[in-house]
């Protein structure tokens, strides 16, 4: 064999060589690429601080044992065009996930999306607690700022948080500050009382929407069964036209604070308090509770009647009555007789 010869079947060899690696090579990818992820368990959660790069991201699923072929997820990052597309946040992996459904998730933003309720009724300091004793949270502290803190923080310096902020439930990312939920649920009660704003009903003794937020808070209060509370607005609607005070014990028991012990007494309904509706002409000062969007539906559309009065049946419903009389007949049956 001459030297030419030689120096051709070696390169031929070579070649050869050098396919069958790039075929194994590629093989091994097409494995890795529809191979599931080592997920232990059904599921797992990957945290992805801001800033990590691929190759920092890459070497972490490995060492966790995610990717058994770091390299290779670098590589169809690169492929893909998304080497800078990876985004910040908590990440649902499943175990069926094969490795370019991980970077399809982790490309999209599709974070882990927890959530918080407040609930109608509550106070805003009720609110401030919940959020604070969330997990996620982590005992953000926010109870122990001051309203006025507080509101400076939210950009509402010199506004008094009771009844601002909506109750709803909220989904929010893990990285959220609860500082961030409370100004969403307060700007939503801004759309939502502007809302229900523009379509009330003509001729109400309320002058603008703040008021009709703290009638919607004693509504709200005062509501046991949902289909009540136009009735129970109307009553509050027709009170206030005829200069008759409001006389609800939930505002009583608002302006008594930490002093109420669960039972009221007659000497608290007339304690003066700017609170104490039994005592006050006109509405409170400020909201008493956080109201649902149905009870300022019921602050600017209450329902039609002649009912001034209502006590309550103690099954969550009220017996109306259009006359003293007949209220004093209500409240002997439902409440001094069952005493």
């Amino acid at each position: 064999m001459t030297r030419a010869m030689t120096w051709r079947f070696a390169l031929l060899l070579l070649t050869i060589a050098a396919v069958s690696v790039g075929i194994g090579f590629g093989l091994d990818y097409q494995r890795f690429m529809a191979t599931p992820i080592a997920v232990s368990g059904s599921r797992t959660v990957l945290e992805i601080p801001k800033g990590t790069s691929l190759y920092v991201l890459a070497r972490r699923m490995s060492d966790q044992g995610l990717l058994q072929r770091p390299y290779y997820f670098v590589a169809l990052a690169y492929l893909r065009g998304e080497q800078r597309g990876i985004k910040a946040g908590e990440y649902e992996l499943t175990r069926d996930m094969t490795p370019p459904q991980v970077l399809d998730r982790i490309t999209s933003g599709r974070v882990i999306q927890y959530s918080i309720t407040l609930i109608e009724g509550w106070t805003f300091r009720q609110a401030l607690a919940a959020i604070d004793a969330h997990p996620r949270f982590g005992g953000g502290g926010l109870a122990t700022l001051s309203d006025e803190a507080l509101m400076s923080r939210l950009g509402r310096p010199g506004q008094h948080p009771e009844g601002r902020f909506f109750p709803d439930t909220y989904h929010f990312p893990g990285e959220t500050k609860g500082l961030t939920v409370l100004g969403r649920a307060l700007v939503r009660m801004d759309h939502v009382l502007a809302e229900e704003w523009e379509g009330r009903r003509t001729g109400l003794p309320i002058a603008i929407p703040y008021e009709a937020l703290i009638l919607a808070s004693i509504i709200e209060k005062e509501t046991g069964v949902a289909s009540e509370r136009a009735r129970i607005g109307g009553v509050l609607v027709r009170r206030l036209d005829r200069g008759m005070r409001l006389q609800t014990d939930p505002t009583v028991i608002y302006g008594l604070g930490a002093a109420y012990d669960g039972n009221l007494r007659r000497a608290d309904l007339r304690t003066p308090t700017p609170y104490n509706t039994y005592v006050i002409e006109g509405l409170p000062p400020t909201p008493i509770a956080l109201p649902g969007r149905a009870a300022i539906r019921a602050a600017l559309q209450p329902a039609d009647g002649d009912s001034l009065y209502f006590v309550a049946r103690g099954d969550g419903t009220h017996h109306f009555s259009a006359t003293l009389d007949e209220h004093r007949r209500a409240v002997r049956r439902y409440i001094l007789d069952r005493r």
